[in-house]
């Protein structure tokens, strides 16, 4: 213990006595740590916003879209809720619309749709007030948060106020702007930035609405609630086999494992991108080593001759290359846990249609992320001062005495 104690106040001996070109190697050795923790972090934060986001839109949820040319009809939804496995299946009507909210106009989706479905399925959406409008109450909605109010928290509107929305009806190569008014019944609790449906920027109303207010006649798709998110890959195979070119299938547990390959992919991208990082680090502890080395071998001949070992020299040099390695990992990883925080704060964009949704999630800084890269910048050490170190250590005493 106190041998190892001495070996570190010589390393650190050593490296102040060189202090320009030590600062200069631990700068290079730190600039791997910090790309590592700070782009897996973000990577991770944001792969886990996204997974998790997707997987509270409904685990058992399942939705069928008709492609072009076919229309969804009784038979095809009493087919789907005779398959094993189906909960409950519903049709839905669903559109764009433009809505005044405050001062400002903003894109709102509208979904004419069995709202019990959708409040079953979406886990933590919540009404914050009023109630649900009932099947037969179709001059009734439900309003997410971001539009009952505004940006700044002030309310907009209240229970039993009307919002006029505005759409275009397409009908054939026809297409016409407009206008339906609702009397607001209930508003969510704000549920967050889902960026596939987003329940605070849309009106849920009753099925019939989509005919009677809106002049739909085609439905927009199906809707489906598996019993259990174990029958979803099941009952969607059903439906792909019965539907191949008529109709699209996605599922939202599908969607989280596509979203969860693809994070694995980016991490990995981003783990090779560092690595190059840190062996340039290898190069730089190595050059620093020989060249201390180098300055160094009449000192080395000294402690030979005292009764240094072999064993104890190449320990004695190689520490010097772990403490340099500790040094750049504790300012690497300070650095990138900054820098990961800094670059999740920005957020990015996510453009659908006319509607821009800003993601923003903290970058996910795990113990295990931390004791990797730390390991992997002792090692890169390690490997750069192991040549230097036992060449060190097999300098002859009267050789190195007599060098100049």
């Amino acid at each position: 213990m106190y041998l190892l104690v001495d070996l570190v106040r010589l390393a650190f001996k050593a490296l102040t006595e060189r202090r320009l070109r030590a600062v200069l190697t631990i700068i290079g050795v730190s600039i791997g740590p910090l790309a590592l923790v700070m782009i897996s972090s973000v990577v991770d934060g944001y792969g886990s916003y996204v997974v998790s986001q997707i997987e509270g839109l409904g685990q058992n949820a399942i939705v069928m879209f008709p492609e072009s040319g076919y229309r969804f009809t009784e038979s095809d939804l009493s087919y789907v809720r005779s398959l094993p496995g189906v909960k409950a299946a519903e049709p839905f009507y669903s559109i764009q619309a433009q809505v005044r909210i405050g001062g400002d106009v903003k894109v709102v989706f509208v979904y004419a749709i069995p709202i019990y479905i959708v409040l079953d399925s979406i886990q933590g959406l919540k009404v914050k007030e009023g109630s649900v409008p009932s099947e037969t109450e179709y001059l009734k909605a439900l309003v997410g948060y971001k539009i009952a109010y505004n940006d700044n928290g002030e309310r907009v509107y209240s229970i039993g106020d009307v919002v006029s929305l505005t759409f275009i009806k397409s009908t054939g190569s026809k297409s016409e702007v407009k206008k339906a008014s609702l009397l607001i019944s209930g508003v969510l609790e704000e549920f967050g930035g889902a960026f596939i449906l987003s329940p605070d920027t849309t009106v849920f109303v009753p099925l019939e609405a989509g005919r009677r207010v809106f002049g739909l006649t085609e439905w927009s798709g199906i809707f489906i609630l598996a019993e259990k998110s174990e029958y979803v890959p099941q009952i969607v195979k059903q439906l792909q086999e019965a539907y191949r070119g008529s109709a699209s299938i996605i599922s939202f547990q599908s969607i989280a494992n596509i979203a969860s390959s693809i994070v694995g992919a980016m991490n990995f991208i981003s783990f090779s991108v560092s690595l190059s990082a840190f062996a340039v680090a290898v190069a730089g502890v190595a050059a620093t080593m020989i060249t201390s080395v180098v300055e160094r071998t009449r000192e080395i001949g000294v402690l030979k001759a005292i009764g240094f070992t072999d064993f104890q020299v190449l320990v004695l040099i190689l520490m010097e290359s772990i403490v340099i390695g500790l040094i750049g990992a504790f300012i690497g990883i300070s650095a990138g846990v900054l820098g990961a925080h800094a670059l999740a704060s920005v957020g990015f964009e996510l453009r659908f249609g006319t509607q821009v949704v800003v993601i923003k999630a903290p970058p996910k800084i795990t113990l295990y992320q931390i004791a990797r890269t730390l390991a992997m910048t002792i090692g890169v050490s390690i490997i750069g001062g192991i040549f230097p170190a036992y060449r060190a250590s097999k300098i002859p005493p009267a050789t190195a005495l007599r060098y100049e």
